[in-house]
């Protein structure tokens, strides 16, 4: 079973960035398509961005487009999500998963999390 780690959140002012990384270990990245989810408090947590297993296909929630790029590093095994523009709206816990199967994934192997908060 693959453990991912998320990092990079914090505290950014409106219009800012922050680069989110998922480092991943126990397998091989590249047997997994990659996606970002998010979950605020009293919402269920939704699609942010994915990845497929090579990173030659990218998709994107309609608030994340223009805005957030993801990407991935098989030989490092780790997935970023690079997030500009950033509003106060964005604010909330953001979490990658690995789907060895799905496309997109599907949800289900989660990290911890990385919390970002966006002041206006």
């Amino acid at each position: 079973q693959v453990q991912l780690v998320e990092s990079g959140g914090g505290l950014v002012q409106t219009g800012g960035s922050v680069r989110l990384s998922c480092a991943a270990s126990g397998q091989p990245l590249r047997r997994f398509a990659m996606g970002w989810f998010r979950q605020a408090p009293g919402k269920e947590r939704e699609r942010v961005a994915a990845i497929t297993w090579t990173g030659d296909t990218t998709l994107y929630s309609d608030f994340a487009k223009g805005r957030f790029t993801v990407s991935r590093d098989n030989a490092r095994n780790t997935v970023d999500l690079q997030m500009n523009d950033l509003r106060p709206d964005d604010t909330t816990v953001y979490y990658c998963d690995a789907d060895p199967t799905y496309w997109p994934p599907k949800g289900g192997c989660w990290g911890q999390g990385t919390q970002v908060a966006v002041s206006s």
